[in-house]
């Protein structure tokens, strides 16, 4: 996921379109945005970073660069670089409202990737205070309440993120899983068929799919033999 409120604020004071080659802030945050643009993110993380150092003391975009550098570590499957990011992005007064929600978010994504489940927890539920509307920030909390063996948790927060994006097919897929642990496989089933139909040819269909193809199949018709009226 991308911290879309940092992004599109820092896009905002970005050059476009073509980045120059010096070391100032603006130069290193319009190759940040290309990059990031272009999926390279590794290259977008560094250069977010190298932004955040080349910014004046006291510039509040500080921390939405440092934000937006975690974010892009996650991205590059580096948790231990994205956290320390964070860390410093949320000592800073620069994030607010979604923007510093999402930051935590990201923290405990980080977190959780690293196998951390009780930092995980933390950030996540400090993430749910500020960011209570956004429905990644309860389906992160109800995957990580699996992870946790927290069925209560789990099923709380997907029950939010359903009623905050039904549709969405992240979410379907995992209230399957959710009633998958609370040993409901009918739910889960109508959850993942719910998944394939609101994204048929998407990559979370396709797991839906392979989730469907593991559970029982139900039971159509009995094995009994009949018997006759005559008892024969």
């Amino acid at each position: 996921m991308i911290l879309l409120p940092v992004l599109v604020a820092l896009a905002s004071t970005a050059l476009a379109p073509a980045c120059p080659a010096s070391a100032d802030s603006a130069a290193s945050l319009c190759r940040a945005l290309a990059a990031s643009d272009s999926e390279r993110f590794a290259e977008a993380a560094a250069e977010f970073e190298r932004a955040a150092a080349a910014s004046p003391a006291g510039d509040p975009k500080t921390q939405r660069m440092l934000a937006a550098a975690g974010n892009m570590w996650i991205a590059a499957n580096q948790p231990g670089k994205a956290a320390i990011a964070l860390d410093r992005a949320l000592t800073g007064p620069g994030l607010l409202a979604d923007q510093r929600g999402l930051a935590l978010l990201d923290r405990a994504r980080a977190a959780e990737a690293q196998g951390d489940l009780k930092i995980a927890r933390k950030f996540a539920t400090l993430a749910a205070q500020s960011a209570s509307e956004d429905s990644f920030t309860w389906y992160f909390s109800a995957a990580l309440a699996i992870r946790e063996s927290d069925l209560v948790t789990a099923r709380v927060a997907i029950n939010r993120a359903l009623a905050l994006a039904p549709a969405d097919p992240a979410i379907l897929f995992e209230s399957g899983h959710v009633a998958a642990a609370e040993g409901d496989p009918a739910a889960a089933r109508r959850a993942w068929e719910k998944t394939i139909a609101a994204d048929p040819n998407g990559p979370t269909a396709s797991a839906a799919r392979q989730a469907l193809s593991l559970l029982e199949v139900p039971l159509t018709v009995t094995t009994a033999v009949p018997q006759a009226k005559d008892g024969k």
